[in-house]
């Protein structure tokens, strides 16, 4: 497994009606490096959002979806996706908090 820095784990978040439904529940949805494991997500949003506390990390493994151009066929790349739930005292993340 390579060296993952706590910068490189988290790589965009998703903005979705699904995930948005979460944000009152201080639940948010993350793209993650695929390498990465809960722990090292936990650290991440903790170390680039201060004030946020973690509370849980549920993580999915989505496959790469299938692409056809004629008749080359093909995959997309797999994709990890993470939902950290914060706890009750913690901060709002604010990336989140204008939408």
């Amino acid at each position: 497994m390579a060296d993952i820095k706590y910068y490189d784990v988290i790589l965009k978040p998703v903005i979705t009606e699904k995930s948005m439904s979460g944000y009152a529940d201080k639940k948010y949805t993350f793209l993650v490096h695929p390498d990465a494991n809960k722990t090292m997500i936990k650290e991440a949003v903790e170390k680039l959002f201060e004030g946020a506390k973690v509370e849980s990390v549920n993580t999915m493994n989505l496959d790469g979806k299938k692409k056809r151009r004629g008749m080359t066929v093909g995959r997309t790349a797999k994709t990890k996706k993470a939902i950290v739930k914060l706890t009750a005292d913690s901060k709002d993340i604010e990336i989140f908090s204008g939408l």
